[in-house]
């Protein structure tokens, strides 16, 4: 499992590590793409990720 802390919610889940991390990154880009999309404000561009 791979979550992004600055980003609440963005959590999945992979076959092995680096599985999860390329997710959680896919899906940490997709989330600030719909943001700014939709004019919301998102955090600094700095994402951590952590697997669990």
């Amino acid at each position: 499992m791979a979550e992004v802390k600055e980003l609440p919610g963005v959590m999945v889940y992979g076959k092995d590590a680096d599985d999860a991390m390329a997710h959680a990154q896919a899906l940490a880009l997709r989330v600030v793409a719909d943001r700014l999309d939709n004019g919301e404000a998102i955090p600094a561009l700095m994402f951590s990720f952590s697997l669990a």
